[in-house]
């Protein structure tokens, strides 16, 4: 490894220097958020921390997340005590910012971690495009966006998910794999949208033999089951013995959210609410009613109630079942071919499933997509063919996250630079596939990039000149729109490719 330059190490060193410079940047209500989370953790008892409501934004973590921010709190008193107060609401000193993105950075280091492990397990031939997608991932602009601007700790999070990911593709070590998963899934509940993927892999590759899947491996589904159980015993086991499981999970599933955010998060259903915002001055000339309690309702999903104006309403159970749907389809073939491209296969369209059909799904979770679909991305150039839209999409669609002045040239500056410097590289590492290209992908990807520049100059610069302050609402949905056709039509690409592979 050591002619691949410049290593993850190195880019690393500058990346967190960069990082360092953001510490006075623009913060979102999640850094509040996870101030709270600190607070309740080290000021209130465990039995008390998923009933504390002084502030709106309660504890809705699950358990092994909530023990993370106790560990952190605990260096936290040494910095600032005065952020550990409950009560002391939007509290953010110089000293409780820096000390929270440091945090975010020290955590980064599973991130490091789990892709050198990538480049280190990846077949000699593809070490060098291993390491371009490692880089690809520890540089991403949507981690920087979301984590380092925004405030979050998915660069750890995801780090755990890449580190799952790896274990899995040696025999030796798919029992960690799936341990590690079940306690990624005790530290942030979205990652049960790839638990399907995992549950079929580690079935029929851990648990079932490979030659006839009637013949059950006894000894291996008796340590998977005996380790799962364990961990889950050590995240809710307290809370269960205080019988506060419904509490618990009523802080983990509120289900009383609507449909879409109040910014369309790029799937089908941002689609939909186009097509319906359209249908309102086409439906008068086709006959159609319209619901004029929902034509005003362009913020949809703000506050719970998703309401449209002309197409039908759209239920939970509705976007249960298809999502379902959509992921049990990769599974089939899973089932059958339970290698590592598949698994990652598998797991990359399960996520696709759930952030397109899911039910109240936030623009964040693209990267549940764009991660694990990166470590495969140059598995052959009709892979990397789907991949680019989707890259291009996915981080576009997190540009209305920053939505202050000055940090503007940092989202799109840095994303534009990332999405140059990735592409052109990942296009001179992909292999050539024994198959034929998709062309009309192909055309696609290009047609479909080449309109991000000027979405990006519009809804950034031009809108605000010959608007002002009116039609708010316009460049979130132009952007989510633009957006949703890149993501589904990647999806539909992806399954092509993942079908004929």
């Amino acid at each position: 490894m050591a002619d691949l330059y410049p290593s993850i190490a190195q880019c690393a060193v500058v990346a967190t220097a960069f990082k360092v410079l953001l510490f006075p940047a623009y913060k979102s209500t999640d850094f509040e958020v996870h101030r709270n989370w600190l607070a309740i953790t080290n000021s209130l008892p465990l039995k008390e921390w998923y009933y504390e409501k002084t502030s709106e934004w309660t504890l809705d973590y699950p358990p092994f997340f909530a023990y993370f921010e106790w560990t952190l709190s605990q260096l936290a008193k040494l910095v600032d005590p005065v952020m550990l107060r409950v009560y002391n609401l939007e509290y953010d000193s110089w000293q409780t910012i820096y000390f929270q993105r440091t945090t975010v950075i020290a955590s980064e280091f599973v991130l490091l971690y789990a892709l050198h492990l990538f480049i280190k397990s990846s077949p000699l031939a593809l070490k060098r495009p291993s390491h371009a997608a490692a880089l690809s991932i520890f540089l991403s602009p949507g981690l920087l966006i979301i984590d380092h601007v925004h405030f979050q700790y998915n660069g750890f999070l995801y780090g755990l998910l890449i580190l799952s990911l790896v274990l899995a593709r040696k025999k030796s070590t798919v029992l960690i794999s799936g341990l590690l998963f079940a306690a990624l899934l005790c530290l942030k509940h979205i990652y049960l949208y790839l638990a399907p993927a995992y549950f079929v892999f580690l079935l029929r590759s851990y648990c079932l033999g490979p030659k006839s899947i009637f013949h059950i491996k006894f000894g291996n589904a008796i340590k998977l089951g005996t380790g799962i159980i364990a961990i889950f015993g050590a995240a809710f086991g307290p809370f269960a013995y205080w019988q506060q499981i419904p509490q618990l999970l009523s802080r983990l599933f509120p289900f009383s959210r609507g449909l879409c955010h109040a910014y369309w998060a790029p799937n089908v259903w941002a689609i939909y609410s186009f097509t319906d915002r359209v249908m309102i001055y086409v439906a008068p000339r086709l006959g159609l009613t319209v619901n004029h309690d929902a034509v005003n309702s362009v913020t949809r999903g703000l506050v719970g109630d998703t309401a449209f104006a002309v197409l039908p309403e759209i239920t939970p159970r509705t976007t249960f079942v298809l999502t379902l749907l959509f992921q049990v389809i990769p599974l089939v073939k899973l089932f059958f071919d339970p290698t590592w491209d598949t698994f990652i296969g598998a797991v990359t369209l399960c996520g696709y499933a759930s952030f397109l059909f899911g039910w109240h799904v936030h623009e964040k979770a693209i990267l549940l997509v764009i991660i694990p679909f990166s470590l495969i991305a140059l598995k052959d150039r009709r892979y990397l063919g789907v991949f680019r839209p989707l890259a291009v999409a996915g981080h576009v669609s997190l540009f209305p996250l920053l939505f202050t002045a000055a940090e503007f040239p940092i989202k799109t500056v840095y994303t534009i630079f990332w999405l140059v410097l990735f592409l052109l590289a990942f296009d001179r590492l992909a292999p050539a596939s024994n198959r034929s290209r998709i062309f009309l992908l192909d055309r696609f990807s290009l047609l479909y990039i080449a309109i991000s520049i000027p979405l990006i100059l519009y809804t950034s610069l031009l809108h605000g000149i010959l608007f002002g302050k009116t039609l708010e609402f316009l460049p979130l949905m132009f952007t989510s729109s633009y957006s949703a056709v890149g993501v589904v039509g990647s999806w539909l690409g992806f399954l092509v490719v993942y079908f004929t592979s």
